[in-house]
């Protein structure tokens, strides 16, 4: 079995209500392979799970040192922009999702998150012309639709709202 293929079967098979026998079927593939970018990713979202975010915080910052690429890239910038948001470190998290929204501009899941650490920091008007923003480009429906135009240009009035930070 690949590497792959057997954090795939433990991914198949975690309870993300009793996270702990996913970490102890992570560790000794850590200890095998401490340098993997996606074994750090999936260590450290196994502990985020957990809701122990200081560790999935550092098993992610490794992860991206260790090159994670593509969509493991996008996924690791949503959890560990929510950690830091989790942890009350704002600012960082805000350069994580700015960071992330330029790797990736037509993330929804990127920018959904991304709103949510703006809220947490008071910059309500940017978070709802975000939001907006996804509405607009990702909500396939024939009620949007009708509506996509007017959603667009309030988004862009509320972003016009915002205090410049």
């Amino acid at each position: 079995m690949t590497l792959d293929e057997e954090l795939d079967r433990i991914f198949t098979v975690r309870d993300r209500d009793q996270m702990q026998p996913t970490i102890d079927a992570l560790l000794p593939i850590l200890a095998e392979h401490p340098a993997d970018a996606r074994v750090l990713y999936e260590v450290g979202g196994a502990y985020d799970t957990a809701g122990q975010e200081q560790t999935a915080r550092s098993f992610y910052e490794q992860a991206l040192q260790a090159g994670l690429s593509g969509d493991l890239l996008r996924r690791c910038y949503v959890q560990y922009g929510s950690t830091l948001r989790n942890l009350g470190e704002l600012v960082r998290s805000d350069e994580v999702f700015q960071q992330a929204r330029q790797d990736f501009p037509d993330s929804p899941s990127l920018a959904v998150f991304q709103a949510i650490s703006l809220h947490a920091s008071g910059r309500f008007d940017e978070a709802v012309a975000s939001l907006l923003e996804v509405v607009a480009e990702h909500v396939e429906s024939p009620d949007i639709e009708q509506y996509r135009p007017s959603i667009r240009g309030n988004a862009t009035y509320i972003r016009s709202l915002a205090t410049p930070t």
